[in-house]
């Protein structure tokens, strides 16, 4: 009986077996250069999560029984590019994949978030760049690839969207910011060494950390575990935002007694970039320390300061660029030698991060998270109460203006104003001094003063993140989150340029007092000025998703609910709304949000997949488009309400050991959506502006703006040879107003009730969205020889970019005079010209990039090099026009001038520039 019992278990058993020796998986992986095995690579079947590492000689075999049918091998290893292969496993056969090839990761050496320009070293309103170069660097996709790299130096947006659309992460802790819902990416620059470890997905596709926007999710993790042992120092240079870098990390691995740790430090410095006196000076140290419980739990602390200042760049009308060249910068002059910009953006904001890591089990985690960010925010400007303006690119110093002469042309004048500023064109810092001294002796208070717009914020975030595989296809992700926001905002006196008396603290265009219970105030360097008030925010959210995966399908469904609530608290009583129209604790504002989303990938075949996204989000209004003038008043956004955002993109992906490819069309609107903008505006109708003016600084109420964005996204790439990989990339956009929206004015100059003005709808619908080309491509190739030296070329193509429109211009105050009534000499076809919007010039632009890395011993030592816009390419990047010229007469008079008094201001891109990088790895 035992006897019989024992052939039976021999019997199974020898079934088994041959079941397990007949079908079989194995191969090898070979440097896709060299042709030289590699061990230690990580073989993965996707779809169970089974994998094997290849031997010494780069050859592997799965040792258990793999499914059957299509499976896909992701082939991975540190410093090399990860690679999908797809592959048929049949019932008793074996699958031989040998010479599998891997490329080296060249982005090691091409240094990420280098070669991108920061809305930062541009202007406050644009943020295009900065999403591009931090959301989508880390992606393997070819098209956002090339997006981050390629495109981004010419403001081009992902599918026309802001970066408040996306969510950058550190350990899970969202980083946009309440204020305005986009990253800083500067509080952690010049970290490259220990910001790489990076987790993308984009678009509505699943994350395992939170919700995200339309745009996707980007997380960084900065676990000392997971750095790399050993460390790298590197030196770069040059001439786009700064002159040098100087970097240094080590990271010490899982030490004895369960600890890790990685530290890193840099300094990036210049007196200017491409743009004249563009000053550039910033830190960074960088501190992660986890200490390894048990095999259950783990605590990582985190440590961030990288306070960076920079010297903003001034947008300017064609007429300026004409005579001064691209690099022209308005903002600087020279006092005692040296180039001094009176715009400098200071940040100064340090994070701090406790993080707990909880495995409950092989199927389950648990990762705790506490944020606490602090700091400041500035930015400078001159402040002229009792002078002149010290603009050198004031209108009324220029050609044009004495052009535009109501007597006639004026060309002796127009001449001595085009050599003044061609030979000088700088701000006279001699004469703004000169000015306060001489004030000083008549004992009357400053003319000029130099002073800064601050922003000091607490942010404390909370937040838990649940994993959990329920089955071997059911995945469930989860979190929870809190944010508590206590932002103090003033403008604060920086110097007051030779003068011993002071600034007073009195509105110099209106004479309101901004502190009336410290009317007609004199102060001094330190001192708040011009407004000061507090906002507060809670956000309070909760997303919970489930992903399905099996042989044929993977689909996904994902919900999340915020609740947003906003207060703002005025610390002084504005002369032109007292009261608790300006002082103390305004109205609490409460907003609900919810979000749906879902999607799935149908695996036609290996090579063959289709891919489906759809989502739904309502959300608060960032704290920038709730107040319509926080600076001196409680009022908000007439009838706000959530924002509506919908998406939906289908794609078809291709790939092969060859080839990879995506082609993506989509659709996205936002609905219901605000806008908050500043500007001195002329030409005004009706009767409600002081002393029956037509001019005033406004605050311009954009309310209920819909936004269509509809296109087509296309990436490819071929290794046709071992060492010869061509690539392109192509997107077709078109994003336009969707409506009409309401607009209003408000300002202290109105003598309204609630200080605002009514011009109804602006006629926007149909109008071209700015903010980059909408369409742009790319062709290129790379090289990579077996001695590892490497180089490549793109060739860039970017079109249909727009300038951003005057709104007030759309509305009924175009066509209305002073009095209220319309314009006797009004002509419409005149008037449809005066408001086409303008479209810029269609460009290309070349860039190069090559290097070379050596390993000796132990060590590597690599440098890289990049040449971007070699054929020195002039283009505009952006623009807006002016809000000067607000009604017909006014702006037909301006277009009809032999130049424009105030045509459009704009940014260009860079020319011919340069950036190169060595670095030395132990």
């Amino acid at each position: 009986m035992k006897k019989s019992f024992f052939i039976l278990l021999f019997g199974i058993f020898s079934v088994f077996t041959s079941f397990a020796q007949d079908t079989i998986v194995k191969g090898s992986v070979l440097d896709g250069v060299t042709g030289e095995p590699i061990p230690d690579v990580t073989i993965t079947i996707e779809e169970t999560g089974q994998f094997v590492k290849t031997d010494p000689n780069g050859e592997f075999q799965f040792p258990s029984i793999v499914p059957l049918g299509e499976q896909v091998l992701k082939i991975e290893k540190q410093g090399y590019e990860t690679k999908r292969y797809p592959i048929v496993v049949n019932e008793g056969k074996t699958v031989d994949i040998s010479g599998m090839t891997l490329d080296i990761d060249v982005s090691d050496s091409v240094d990420l978030f280098t070669i991108t320009i920061t809305d930062d070293e541009l202007n406050d309103d644009t943020s295009a760049s900065d999403n591009i170069s931090g959301l989508l660097q880390s992606s393997q996709d070819i098209f956002q690839r090339t997006a981050a790299f390629e495109f981004s130096s010419s403001f081009f947006r992902v599918r026309g969207l802001d970066s408040d659309n996306g969510s950058v992460l550190i350990n899970g802790i969202e980083m946009n910011k309440i204020y305005n819902g986009r990253p800083q990416w500067s509080n952690w620059g010049g970290l490259n060494d220990v910001m790489r470890n990076q987790e993308l997905t984009s678009g509505l596709t699943p994350s395992a950390y939170n919700f995200g926007g339309i745009l996707g999710t980007s997380n960084i993790s900065t676990r000392a575990t997971a750095y790399r042992q050993g460390g790298r120092v590197t030196y770069s240079s040059s001439n786009r935002s700064y002159a040098n870098r100087l970097m240094a990390s080590y990271s010490s691995g899982l030490i004895e007694g369960g600890w890790a740790y990685s530290f890193s430090i840099g300094r990036r410095w210049g007196n200017e970039g491409f743009q004249d006196a563009s000053l550039y000076d910033s830190n960074s140290f960088f501190a992660s320390v986890e200490k390894k419980i048990n095999d259950k739990h783990s605590i990582n602390f985190t440590s961030i300061y990288a306070p960076n200042r920079r010297g903003k760049s001034s947008p300017n009308t064609q007429e300026v660029y004409d005579l001064k060249g691209i690099k022209y910068n308005e903002y600087w002059g020279y006092l005692d030698g040296d180039k001094r910009n009176s715009r400098i953006k200071e940040v100064e904001e340090p994070i701090l991060m406790l993080n707990h890591y909880w495995t409950i089990n092989s199927k389950t985690s648990l990762n705790t998270n506490v944020g606490y960010q602090f700091g400041k925010l500035g930015n400078s400007r001159l402040d002229y109460a009792g002078g002149g303006n010290p603009s050198p690119s004031y209108y009324q110093d220029l050609p044009s203006y004495f052009l535009a002469d109501d007597n006639g042309p004026d060309y002796a004048g127009a001449y001595i104003a085009e050599q003044d500023f061609i030979n000088d064109g700088q701000i006279d810092w001699n004469r703004i001094i000169d000015a306060n001294v001489t004030n000083n002796i008549n004992g009357i208070q400053a003319a000029y003063a130099l002073y800064e717009d601050r922003s000091d914020d607490n942010q404390l975030t909370l937040n838990s993140i649940l994993s959990s595989e329920l089955t071997e296809n059911i995945l469930i992700n989860a979190s929870v989150n809190y944010k508590n926001l206590e932002s103090k905002n003033f403008g604060e006196i920086l110097d007051v340029l030779g003068s011993n008396v002071g600034v007073l603290n009195v509105d110099s265009f209106d004479n309101y007092q901004y502190d009336t219970q410290n009317p007609n105030r004199i102060v001094n360097v330190g001192d708040k000025y011009r407004y000061n008030y507090n906002l507060y925010a809670n956000v309070i959210s909760g997303y919970a998703q489930a992903q399905f995966k099996y042989n044929k399908i993977d689909f996904y469904l994902s919900g999340s609910l915020t609740n947003t609530t906003y207060q703002r608290e005025g610390l002084w009583e504005h002369s032109r709304f007292t009261g608790n129209e300006s002082l103390g604790k305004g109205e609490k504002l409460s907003f609900t949000g919810f979000g749906a989303k879902g999607g799935f990938t149908y695996k036609i075949t290996g090579k063959h997949l289709l891919d489906v996204n759809a989502g739904y989000i309502t959300r608060a209004p960032s704290l920038r488009n709730t107040y319509s003038n926080s600076r001196e008043n409680q009022s908000t956004v007439r009838d706000i309400t959530e924002e509506k955002v919908s998406s939906i993109d289908a794609s078809y992906i291709f790939r092969s050991p060859i080839v990879k490819a995506r082609l993506t069309g989509y659709y996205s609107k936002i609905a219901d959506a605000n806008e908050v903008s500043f500007y001195y505006a002329d030409g005004l109708s009706g009767f409600d502006i002081q002393d029956n003016e037509t001019s005033a600084f406004v605050q311009e109420v954009l309310q209920g703006i819909d936004k269509k964005h509809i296109g087509m996204e296309l990436g490819i790439e071929a290794q046709v040879t071992p060492t010869i990989k061509l690539k392109g990339a192509a997107s077709l956009g078109q994003y336009t107003y969707d409506n009409n929206p309401d607009l209003y004015l408000t300002s202290a100059s109105f003598t309204s009730e609630d200080g605002s003005i009514s011009y109804g709808e602006s006629n926007l619908k149909d109008y071209k969205i700015a903010g980059g080309p909408q369409r742009a491509a790319s062709i290129g190739f790379e090289y990579r020889d077996p001695d590892y030296w490497w180089f490549g070329a793109t060739a860039n193509f970017f079109s249909n970019a727009y300038v951003d429109i005057n709104p007030l211009t759309r509305t009924e105050n175009f066509y209305l005079d002073a009095d209220g009534l319309p314009f006797n000499d009004y002509d419409e076809d005149i008037a449809r010209d005066l408001l086409k919007q303008e479209e810029f010039d269609e460009y290309m632009v070349v860039n190069l990039i090559g290097g070379k890395s050596w390993k000796i011993d132990d060590y590597y030592i690599g440098f890289f090099a990049s040449i971007g816009n070699i054929l020195d390419k002039q283009y505009k990047t952006g623009g807006f026009e002016q809000g000067r010229n607000a009604n017909y007469r006014e702006l037909k008079e301006d277009n009809e001038n032999p130049s424009r008094v105030f045509g459009a201001k704009y940014w260009y891109g860079r020319g011919t520039n340069y950036f190169v990088n060595v670095y030395f790895r132990f």
